[in-house]
């Protein structure tokens, strides 16, 4: 396996942090949860944009063809509001979606949170970048990421050959 240098993105959609009216707790919590799941070394990129169907299209792009990011995450603009378009704009960009991972983080959302059949996070592919939308709280971040992460090494290793390691013990 030949060795390649992972490259995480974080991406923060939410028309009020971009304006800087709103503090990000979102982007933080999932590069937190990253930082205890994930032993391999990465490189991080990270942005705060707002809820653009073009601008969250421009950055994943970006992320994923110029940054060359292994993963990318986003979080916020997956509910219902007229604002909320992160699904549509990763439908856009993605090559082949992943339903499974939408479907795995509803059903774990599900069992604590009844509004969660709400969530429309999705995931896919562009090139060989694997991006997954997550929900816009913090808790539901954990869920979801624990939810489906342990599928992400080997759907990077078929993206890309890259090898990266997990604690399991903190995913579990």
């Amino acid at each position: 396996m030949r060795k390649i240098n992972i490259k995480i993105g974080f991406i923060t959609i939410s028309d009020r942090a971009a304006r800087g009216e709103y503090e990000d707790i979102s982007g933080p919590a999932m590069q937190n949860w990253i930082k205890n799941a994930v032993l391999s070394p990465y490189t991080v990129e990270d942005i705060i944009i707002e809820d653009s169907q073009p601008l969250i299209e421009k950055t994943m792009i970006d992320f994923a063809d110029n940054k060359h990011c292994n993963l990318i995450l986003t979080t916020g603009g997956t509910g219902v509001t007229t604002r909320d378009i992160t699904p549509e704009a990763t439908y856009t960009v993605c090559e082949r979606i992943l339903d499974g991972f939408a479907q795995q983080m509803r059903n774990i959302s599900l069992r604590t949170v009844p509004t969660a059949i709400l969530s429309r996070q999705t995931a896919g592919t562009r090139g060989s970048s694997l991006i997954i939308n997550l929900p816009g709280k913090p808790d539901a971040i954990a869920i979801c990421l624990g939810a489906v992460f342990l599928a992400v090494p080997k759907c990077l290793e078929l993206l890309d050959q890259s090898n990266i390691q997990i604690d399991l013990d903190f995913i579990e």
